[in-house]
């Protein structure tokens, strides 16, 4: 009987080299996809506020993470740089769509916000991403990759280009503001 040893799992990182070395969509760079697929979309959701733009968002970061494969340094952990990566998709995503619903806010029977995607109040009555949209889109960013992704300040620094303090300012103040906002 003849045993097989598997192969050890390799670390992201180790993909992304391989990924960056393979000349098209080879099997490092299909890994990667698929291992960071599920968490981009939750990154994005989060961020774009209803699952269809999360989608599209999605498919945007992985568009970009083949495009610019070769440019992961390896200087953080590589799920940090995909979700930076994510960020800045999505707040250039809400501003897009920020400005086209400004352009067509002139026909004021249109109702731009799709509420059946909209995630629903908690049980304890707060609409969280109604409370989220009171912050501006990075702010927003910030607290979300904070609290629901439980990243590090210093990771959240390198990811929004910021100081480490300036991290903890904004993610302090953003808070600040949500209590002093909505405090009953």
């Amino acid at each position: 009987m003849r045993t097989t040893v598997a192969e050890p799992r390799q670390s992201d990182e180790q993909l992304a080299r391989e990924a960056a070395r393979e000349g098209s969509d080879g099997p490092a760079f299909t890994e990667l996809a698929e291992r960071l697929r599920d968490r981009v979309w939750r990154v994005c959701f989060r961020i774009m506020g209803n699952a269809e733009d999360a989608a599209d968002a999605t498919q945007d970061v992985l568009v970009r993470m083949f495009t610019h494969r070769q440019k992961y340094a390896g200087k953080s952990k590589y799920s940090t740089w995909v979700h930076g990566i994510a960020i800045r998709t999505c707040l250039d995503r809400r501003r897009q769509r920020g400005r086209r619903q400004q352009r067509v806010s002139l026909a004021p029977d249109i109702n731009l916000d799709n509420t059946a995607t909209q995630p629903a109040a908690t049980d304890s009555g707060w609409d969280i991403d109604a409370m989220l949209s009171t912050l501006t889109e990075e702010d927003r960013a910030l607290v979300v990759m904070k609290y629901t992704e439980d990243y590090s300040h210093e990771e959240l620094s390198e990811m929004f280009n910021l100081s480490v303090s300036a991290c903890k300012m904004r993610i302090s103040r953003a808070v600040t503001r949500l209590r002093e906002t909505f405090d009953r």
